[in-house]
């Protein structure tokens, strides 16, 4: 069996998509964003090694907490890193009928093998994608991430494209991705989207910057504070969050 590289997990989230969910942690990812508050998950060769066997029967004994609207959510790091183990353990999960999420920022997507084609199994046992738009624009994007953006918005693209649901999320940072002008190109981008059921926009925390100290890291945003929560509200709205299904 394939097994996978752990960084945590959580058996009672009520943040990582629909309802409360077992929430999977996979270890390693490529992005280096500056806010990150797990740079402890960037090592690709890091973390406790499972099978999809073991971790789904751990799961299991919290499935009397999911209800009808629960389920399962493999986070990161970065999940996409570990196709071959998403693929097994989203079908032993399909076979027990459980919801599936992947919390992305979609970074190794890409339409050339080996990835698309076990990306496109992978998208035939996943209910919901919730992906990361960390900017908007490709050149702050690139500064913010140290990543391109383009695959980013092209696995956006592809996944309306199959009409695969998704909620956006959007980390609000003072600074770096709330200018008013990148928000309506954020609109207008997702507005291009038939299959958005959520937009998501997290105020910025710097309660990860403890790990950064540890690892011996310069963390850039320690003078950064959170936005408002009427920050956050008026955001929304300019994104016009509500006329989304599943908004609340």
């Amino acid at each position: 069996m394939t097994t996978a590289r752990i960084h945590s997990m959580e058996t009672f989230g009520s943040v990582d998509g629909p309802g409360v969910r077992f929430v999977l942690f996979l270890q390693g990812c490529r992005m280096r964003c500056r806010y990150c508050h797990n740079p402890d998950s960037w090592k690709l060769d890091a973390g406790e090694e499972k099978t999809a066997q073991e971790i789904l029967d751990f799961a299991l004994r919290y499935k009397s907490y999911w209800g009808k609207d629960g389920g399962i959510t493999v986070s990161g790091g970065e999940p996409l890193l570990q196709l071959d183990f998403l693929i097994e353990f989203f079908k032993l999960c399909k076979e027990q009928g459980i919801h599936t999420t992947i919390d992305t920022a979609a970074g190794p997507f890409c339409r050339e093998a080996p990835f698309f084609p076990k990306f496109e199994e992978l998208m035939r046992y996943t209910d919901l994608l919730m992906v990361d738009i960390k900017e908007i624009d490709a050149d702050k994007h690139l500064d913010l991430t140290k990543v391109a953006l383009d695959n980013i918005l092209d696995c956006l693209k592809y996944l309306d494209e199959i009409k695969k649901p998704v909620w956006i999320r959007h980390v609000l940072v003072d600074g770096y991705t709330d200018d008013d002008g990148e928000i309506l190109r954020l609109k207008d981008f997702v507005e291009t989207l038939s299959n958005v059921r959520k937009i998501e926009v997290l105020p910025y925390h710097s309660f990860g910057m403890y790990k950064w100290d540890s690892l011996g890291l310069k963390y850039s945003l320690s003078e950064v504070e959170p936005p408002s929560a009427e920050r956050v509200t008026a955001v929304l709205k300019m994104l016009e969050a509500e006329k989304y299904p599943d908004f609340k």
